[in-house]
């Protein structure tokens, strides 16, 4: 297997807080990893670092060859490579869907406006909003505008995707569809490192788990690490989540 993304004793503080102390782990091509821990494990700051959205203090990433950790990196070519949606939107809510999908590629891959149309199109159908193009944020539900962030990123054509508790916000009847998009992206192989609480669907779509606690791995492996922990740490947490 091709790592996509390494992350090798990466350390990150803020001010007298260090967030990540000594992180280091792999994602495979095609390989779903799912970062888990308690809120403050520093799971959301190792996925920001990766797309370079916060600096390391030490340590190296590398992703899709890209060294992230380099001062003089290309953070446009970066960032073509890599997708990453949040909990929030972040839609622009006087644009409808289909021009939200479109705004990035024309713009920042020069892809002419009927082509971006034609690409809009199939990753709106592709989350299940093929009948939303036309839409604006305003008009759809949460778990709607969850897909739509989805199928933005997807637009740019990315090797790799970072979802940041993409369904934290959610009602659990918006949470399932969102949950099927990201589970439907990864039997396409899509690589992809999510921090999520949703242990009975990291357990059954991530081929990787790596469990954070106070800034470190502390314990991972594959998804049966989630049945079988072999730390008390995480056996707490999987006690208390599931």
């Amino acid at each position: 297997m091709t790592a996509m993304v390494t992350l090798q004793d990466v350390r990150k503080s803020f001010g007298e807080l260090t967030v990540l102390d000594g992180v280091s782990f792999a994602v495979d091509r095609g390989q779903v990893t799912a970062l888990i821990g308690r809120s403050g494990s520093g799971k959301s700051t190792a996925l920001r670092c990766i797309d370079r959205l916060e600096t390391i203090d030490g340590g190296e990433i590398t992703v899709c060859d890209h060294k992230v950790s380099d001062p003089e990196i290309d953070l446009r070519r970066l960032r073509l490579d890599v997708g990453i949606v949040f909990q929030s939107y972040n839609l622009f809510p006087h644009l409808t869907i289909e021009q939200n999908i479109t705004l990035a590629p024309v713009s920042v891959k020069k892809v002419p406006r009927v082509e971006a149309r034609a690409l809009a199109r199939g990753v709106l159908d592709q989350v299940g909003l093929g009948e939303k193009a036309d839409a604006y944020p305003e008009q759809l539900s949460g778990g709607q505008q969850q897909r739509a962030a989805i199928a933005r990123s997807l637009a740019m054509q990315p090797k790799v995707m970072l979802f940041d508790e993409v369904t934290s916000a959610l009602d659990p009847e918006l949470k399932g569809e969102v949950l099927k998009v990201m589970e439907d992206l990864a039997a396409r192989g899509m690589t992809m490192i999510m921090v999520t609480h949703e242990m009975g669907f990291a357990r059954r779509v991530a081929d990787r788990i790596v469990f954070m606690h106070r800034g470190r791995v502390h314990e991972q492996g594959p998804a049966e690490i989630l049945v079988n922990p072999e730390t008390p740490e995480l056996q707490q947490f999987v006690a208390n989540e599931l």
